[in-house]
């Protein structure tokens, strides 16, 4: 089978780049991350992309500097592929209503589609219900702003209730709550994601995971319980693709993530598997992606 047709083609709603010239990634340690302990810009992205069918990504923030969101936002502006950016600001800073129209405001604030904390390596796993990080959240949802969520197991009761006392706030769940798939023991994951899915402002991210399973010997079998647990929690119309590239590159190459994403929905119908890879992302994050012709390429299923 081949895609034909016109219109915005799949949307890579979760990736990275950092340059170590710029500033450290001090979260790259030890010899496993060694592989990430270097460059990885658009450039390098964008054939790999282009190549897979993407034609719009969306840039995430990988570090809590105020400087890395507007270098992001600058870099979106000039660039054909990144259609979004999701930046860092502090939450608790008594000026972020202040900070998040300034960077609205800046070079590039067009792109600026969300905020992002680094919430899964806060040692409170009540961190998101904090007074001063609801009063935060809030001010991402004045902005028109989404909030994406990277967080562990234990933290997803705490998500599930700051999403209930902020139900103007889109909250988007990065990496499917980062599962135990490598254990292989779903629970109390599965049951935290299911009472998170209830509430209709969340979203998930079918990303990460294969860097949450065995990076040398994972299969799609071993991903497939995890995947079938979050599209029946939350739907295809609230589910998006992301390839977590370049931390992706641990486990599979970009095209491995996206051949496998398409295998692990391939049961869904056409329409499904488009909410998936490009209209949940589009709506989700209200990114402009303009209509192109979508590139024919081999389906992973007949």
């Amino acid at each position: 089978m081949t895609a034909t047709g016109t219109g915005p083609g799949l949307v890579d709603a979760h990736h990275h780049v950092w340059d170590l010239s710029v500033r450290d990634q001090d979260w790259i340690r030890g010899d496993a991350l060694a592989p990430l302990r270097r460059d990885f810009t658009l450039a390098d992205l964008t054939p790999e992309a282009h190549s897979a069918g993407v034609t719009a990504t969306v840039l995430v923030q990988t570090i809590t500097v105020p400087e890395e969101t507007p270098e992001f936002l600058a870099l979106a502006a000039g660039s054909d592929l990144v259609a979004g950016v999701v930046g860092w600001t502090d939450l608790t800073a008594p000026d972020v209503v202040e900070t998040l129209a300034g960077l609205r405001a800046g070079p590039g604030g067009e792109h600026l589609v969300g905020i992002r904390h680094q919430v899964q390596g806060e040692p409170d796993p009540r961190w998101l219900v904090r007074p001063e990080v609801l009063r935060g959240l809030s001010a991402v949802a004045e902005a028109g702003l989404v909030y994406d969520l990277v967080v562990q197991p234990r933290q997803l009761p705490a998500a599930v209730e700051a999403a209930q006392q902020l139900p103007g706030l889109t909250f988007v769940l990065d990496h499917l709550g980062k599962p135990p798939i490598a254990s292989g023991e779903p629970a109390p994951w599965a049951q935290h994601i299911r009472n998170f899915a209830a509430l209709p402002n969340t979203v998930c991210k079918l990303s990460g995971m294969v860097t949450e399973a065995h990076w040398d010997r994972w299969s799609v079998e071993d991903l497939r319980p995890y995947s079938d647990t979050v599209l029946d929690a939350f739907g295809p119309r609230r589910l998006m693709f992301g390839s977590d590239w370049p931390v992706c590159r641990l486990a599979a190459t970009y095209a491995e993530v996206i051949a496998v994403a398409r295998e692990l929905v391939a049961g869904l119908s056409p329409a499904e598997r488009h909410d998936v890879f490009t209209g949940t992302a589009v709506r989700t994050y209200g990114l402009s992606v303009a209509a192109r012709p979508a590139q024919h390429q081999e389906s992973p299923r007949a």
